[in-house]
């Protein structure tokens, strides 16, 4: 139904594509993986009308077409949905579904034909829980996705392009997003399904293409191939390096950081422990209070009961100041709206905690500073000068992660580290942040992902509704840590400075 013929495309003089070829086929789910800045999204732009090739073509069903305008695109049977999803918060479910394409009666929008037909797309998409006068603002992320589907749905759409649509969602929520695109695959669509993720790519399609560095590398058959080959297709090493060798019982120091009775108005009666050299995970659903937990620690939404000790000290920060100055980081879950000043430099964007707070450390000068950004192997082309904003995901993360570096504190909080980073940004990240608890670091480290959870943590911490429902060791399996998440059961591990 689809072919994309030697689509190159470059950006003021430097090739972001070239050459690439690919093509769907109706009910086919056709995987598009790749490093950041491996051209894959522009690719899907392309195909949307958002951008224009240089050169290559475009067909589909055998006939030639070109986009001006991603209304076009759409006229032809082609929608998109974005990571960042394009909904009107303060709408309803059927006014974006609709939104410019509203039904009329009499030179007026016919409001309850509006509402009919979306839910009778909500019912083709058994999307419980949402409902035509339903605003999007109240809905959680997986249900806005499911609204950007049937929006796609009501305009007819028989190509869909989804670029990373699980990135911003809870591992239950995923596979709730995975039985929509079967659901949809089955109805005979063709679905472009761009992810970081393996598993779920491994899970959802029958033919995967990697790209790198804006060219084709190849295009398998899902079911004749494994996630190590395509990790060593995309990045040259094996899936293996993922994950650095756990701490030993020697590499554990004393604790850095305590919590007792630790409460606000989102959680109760915490009990946490985070000793030097350690990796502790947090695990839990959406809303258990993994991130809530974090800001606490951090003083950006504090506790205002319990103790907490910092470096043997007690201390209850009230403030991310008072947090710093003490010697706790947060790498925060969503690094452009609250990590990042994205049209700043990558100088300025590191020294920024150094500068803001300099009772805490001294700002590092040209030398520190350039090794600083080898340690997280930043790549940018306009070295630290560089904005921000022009780096991908990945080195974005690892500008965040350098500007706490240069604050060289003893607790370090990562509330979704790899969030949207490709696979051999997410390797360099896990070795460094192995590397820093082996300086003597503790570290705390939340994820939606459970592989990495486990593959990265000395032990796990389970969350559930506020609360801590439960402490397992290393190794422990994805079936023990959702069984805590959801309340199916209780259990710790057996380890001094326990939760």
């Amino acid at each position: 139904m689809l072919t994309m013929r030697d689509m190159t495309k470059s950006f003021l003089g430097t090739p972001v594509l070239q050459g690439v070829t690919l093509d769907l086929r109706p009910g086919e789910v056709h995987a598009i993986v790749g490093e950041n800045g491996a051209g894959k999204s522009t690719l899907m732009k392309l195909l949307a009308g958002e951008y224009q090739p240089d050169s290559g073509r475009i067909e589909i069903d055998g006939v030639p077409r070109s986009f001006s305008h991603p209304a076009e695109a759409q006229a032809a049977g082609v929608g998109i949905i974005h990571q960042e999803l394009a909904l009107l918060p303060d709408r309803t479910v059927a006014q974006n579904i609709f939104l410019g394409r509203e039904p009329t009666r009499r030179g007026l929008v016919d409001r309850a034909a509006m509402e009919r037909r979306t839910a009778e797309l909500l019912g083709e998409l058994d999307a419980r829980g949402i409902g035509p006068r339903t605003v999007v603002r109240d809905l959680t992320v997986a249900r806005q996705q499911t609204v950007e589907v049937a929006k796609a749905l009501a305009a007819d759409v028989r190509i869909l392009v989804m670029d990373e649509p699980t990135a911003a969602l809870a591992e239950h929520e995923v596979a709730v997003l995975s039985d929509l695109v079967r659901r949809l695959a089955a109805r005979g669509l063709g679905v472009l399904y761009v992810s970081h993720r393996l598993r779920e790519v491994f899970d959802l399609s029958q033919r995967i293409t990697v790209l790198k560095d804006g060219r084709h590398v190849t295009t398998l058959d899902t079911a004749a191939t494994s996630p190590e080959d395509i990790v060593r297709a995309m990045v040259g090493r094996e899936l293996n390096a993922y994950y650095p060798p756990l701490a030993t019982p020697r590499d554990v120091g004393d604790a850095q950081l305590t919590v007792s009775g630790g409460g606000n108005d989102r959680l109760t009666d915490i009990a946490l422990s985070l000793r030097a050299g350690e990796i502790v995970g947090i695990a839990g659903l959406q809303g258990s209070g993994r991130s809530a937990l974090a800001r606490a620690l951090f003083g950006a939404a504090p506790f205002t009961r319990g103790t907490m000790t910092v470096g043997g000290r007690q201390l209850r920060p009230r403030r991310p100041r008072e947090a710093i100055r003490a010697g706790i980081a947060l790498v925060p879950e969503d690094r452009k709206a609250e990590g990042l000043a994205l049209r700043q430099s990558v100088r300025d964007n590191t020294l920024l905690v150094t500068r803001a707070v300099p009772a805490r450390k001294r700002p590092p000068d040209a030398q520190a500073l350039a090794e600083l950004l080898r340690r997280v192997r930043l790549v940018a082309r306009g070295g630290a000068g560089q904005e921000v904003r022009y780096l991908s995901g990945g080195n974005q993360q690892k500008v965040v992660i350098a500007r706490w570096l240069a604050a060289r504190p003893r607790v370090l909080l990562f509330d979704e580290p790899t969030r949207g980073v490709d696979v051999g940004a997410k390797a360099a990240i896990h070795t460094l942040v192995r590397e820093l608890a082996r300086e003597g670091l503790a570290v705390l480290l939340i994820s939606s992902e459970l592989p990495e959870l486990i593959g990265m943590s000395d032990r796990v911490v389970v969350m559930a509704e506020g609360r801590v429902a439960g402490e397992l060791p290393a190794g422990a399996s994805e079936e023990d840590i959702m069984r805590l998440a959801t309340g199916g059961g209780s259990r710790r591990a057996p380890t001094a400075g326990a939760a």
